[in-house]
């Protein structure tokens, strides 16, 4: 109706495009395009959500503290300093609602996670890009960028979708010379893929001005069921449950993630084997004339010559039912982004690749 306008900014935003899941006239297809773990959730979730299903009639808990108390065991985290939320994109919305709005400014990167600018825009803020360093989060780069209006710093360690990392005494660097009123948001949803590496836990514990969000939806093969969380200083914590819904997480989602985070031997395997096929795979595509950086996540980012051999690789890629992630819209038009799959799924994608580059169309 006329006189009936969306908040400034709001149409700035360009909508979210998902990996794809389908092929057109395939009904059997190998889906890497959206960095889910190929062999699903543990054993102990799926009995879980069997179990869970008797209780849907019944509102959930307000406080989450049995699955927050299942974190904190499994991390050794103060329980206390634990949210969750609708997956970790949730507790990223909850933070830019709380710490930003109009006249104030988020910084992320070029090649950061899309979600980082729209949740600027969609509270009035203004999101501010800042160059990375051969697709490697630059921490001078973001100094540089920030200044009295800036609220937020989103950074995604490891990042997606490059796959690459910072080391912890530039994340320390970067915390310790912020502007007073900036928050830096350790995005880990990738973190649990690096071995001993705690997200930013270590930080967060250390300092007032730190953030981390993580996510069930990766390593623990929960991406259907939505569930993430964050930890951080005691007085931020208890700024985000003022916004937080307080029925945002499912009874089946909460026993399902409490069931996968203690199932620590099922993530453990689920970890070696991404290490190990990660690694093949980013050989396997090296052999083949195609390189990727050194990833620290459960997905390589395969680089081509140019955008168009990376869009027909892409067509020629769905035409054998294998679909990966055109990444354009993260200012690499040259790249696809390749879910590091089973052992069948990578010897696939690696063998089409080789053909491709072979000259099959």
């Amino acid at each position: 109706m006329a006189g009936i306008e969306p908040r400034p900014g709001i149409m700035d935003i360009a909508l979210y495009v998902g990996g794809k899941s389908s092929v057109d006239g395939l009904s059997n297809v190998i889906k890497l395009s959206s960095n889910e773990n190929p062999f699903g959730p543990s054993p102990a979730a799926q009995d879980a959500v069997r179990r869970a299903v008797h209780d849907i009639h019944r509102y959930p808990s307000t406080d989450h503290a049995e699955l927050r108390a299942a974190i904190a065991d499994v991390h050794n985290l103060d329980v206390a300093r634990i949210i969750c939320g609708v997956g970790s994109d949730e507790v990223l919305q909850f933070l830019a609602q709380a710490y930003a709005g109009p006249g104030d400014e988020v910084i992320h990167t070029e090649h950061g996670f899309a979600m980082y600018a729209i949740l600027a825009r969609a509270v009035g803020a203004t999101p501010v890009e800042v160059p990375e360093r051969e697709r490697v989060v630059c921490v001078d780069s973001i100094l540089a960028a920030c200044n009295e209006r800036t609220r937020l710093v989103f950074i995604a360690n490891p990042n997606n979708p490059t796959g690459t990392m910072i080391s912890f005494a530039e994340i320390e660097r970067l915390a310790e010379n912020l502007p007073p009123q900036a928050i830096l948001v350790l995005d880990g949803a990738y973190a649990e893929y690096v071995e001993g590496y705690d997200g930013g836990a270590r930080l967060v514990e250390a300092r007032q001005n730190v953030v981390m969000t993580r996510t069930f939806s990766k390593l623990y093969g929960l991406g259907g069921m939505r569930v993430g969380w964050g930890y951080g200083p005691q007085h931020m914590i208890d700024v985000l449950n003022r916004i937080r819904q307080p029925f945002n997480l499912s009874n089946v989602a909460l026993k399902a993630a409490e069931a996968a985070i203690r199932d620590t031997m099922y993530v453990e395997k689920s970890r070696e084997e991404n290490t190990r096929w990660r690694a093949w795979l980013a050989e396997a595509l090296a052999e083949h004339g195609v390189p990727s950086d050194a990833s620290t996540a459960n997905f390589v980012l395969a680089r081509f010559g140019s955008p168009d051999e990376a869009a027909a690789c892409d067509s020629f890629l769905q035409s054998q039912g294998i679909l990966v992630r055109r990444v354009t819209g993260y200012k690499l038009p040259a790249a696809l982004r390749i879910t590091v799959g089973d052992e069948a799924s990578c010897r696939r994608v690696a063998h089409c690749i080789g053909l491709f580059k072979a000259g099959a169309r």
